[in-house]
């Protein structure tokens, strides 16, 4: 029995696996677009209808202006690379929601919602582009079906430990389902999450500069975020996100390299 379940997982696996065009890697995707894009086009439709969308205003029309610059340059660079109609499913839609968070996001498909909040912060086109780019690249890596995958891996070897503890005292099955808790967080989803922001900042970053942003200026956003933060953040292994340190120096390690990349496709100077 355990050899069949080993099988069918292997099984499961290997057809969930596909290779993504802008990480080069294997993904999980156990949901496939044709239920997950539906899903999340409803939810996107949701939150719009429970909260405020500005719309004719000068900052509304920059984070539909700097979006349509970010999808395209993606179209520019999957054309390329020989991966058209990789974007075929996707409905690309931009808002601006009025709330205090400082915070923008990207669902699968390409539903992007900026806060007001964000705004002083990102403090220039150029800034909500790297904003733009970093939440785009999320979708176009498929992060979100590989973190609902192994959500749902995790909770599947939950549940074997779980059986294979049951003839154990509730005190020490308890200790184990604990045990299993901490490590596959910390030891599991939560590098799993920050790999992921790592990817999303280089791809966003080469997207950025593709449609004519400077790339400079995402090592100089995250500067403000830091400030605007106080410098607080958990230690690293503990978050879901890279330190903002770690952040700053990739980003500026690499702002030299989308610029090498933006040059293929004809970009030479940058807006700011």
């Amino acid at each position: 029995m355990k050899n069949q379940l080993l099988t069918l997982l292997i099984c499961i696996l290997s057809f969930s696996c596909a290779t993504n065009p802008f990480t080069g890697k294997k993904t999980m995707a156990f949901m496939p677009n044709s239920q997950l894009l539906p899903m999340a086009f409803a939810e996107y439709d949701k939150f719009l209808s429970e909260n405020k969308v500005v719309k004719n205003t000068s900052d509304a029309e920059m984070i539909t202006r700097v979006g349509k610059r970010i999808s395209v340059a993606a179209e520019r660079w999957l054309d390329a690379n020989n991966h058209q109609g990789y974007l075929k499913d996707y409905k690309w839609e931009y808002n601006l929601v009025d709330d205090k968070l400082v915070n923008a996001w990207c669902m699968p498909g390409g539903k992007i919602v900026f806060y007001t909040g964000i705004l002083p912060i990102a403090k220039n086109e150029a800034g909500i582009a790297a904003i733009m780019g970093h939440e785009v690249a999320h979708a176009l890596a498929n992060h979100g079906q590989q973190r609902m995958s192994a959500g749902m891996i995790q909770q599947g070897v939950g549940v074997g430990v779980a059986i294979a503890t049951k003839d154990k005292s509730k005190s020490e099955q308890d200790l184990w389902m604990q045990a299993f808790a901490v490590g596959s967080t910390v030891g599991g989803m939560l590098p799993f999450s920050r790999s992921h922001e790592t990817e999303a900042d280089e791809i966003g970053l080469y997207l950025t500069a593709i449609a004519g942003y400077n790339p400079d200026e995402a090592s100089l956003l995250w500067e403000r975020m830091k400030a605007n933060s106080g410098g607080k953040s958990p230690p690293e292994f503990l978050s879901t996100h890279p330190s903002n340190d770690s952040r700053i120096s990739n980003l500026r390690a690499l702002a030299a390299k989308a610029k090498k990349e933006a040059r293929k496709f004809g970009v030479t100077t940058f807006r700011q």
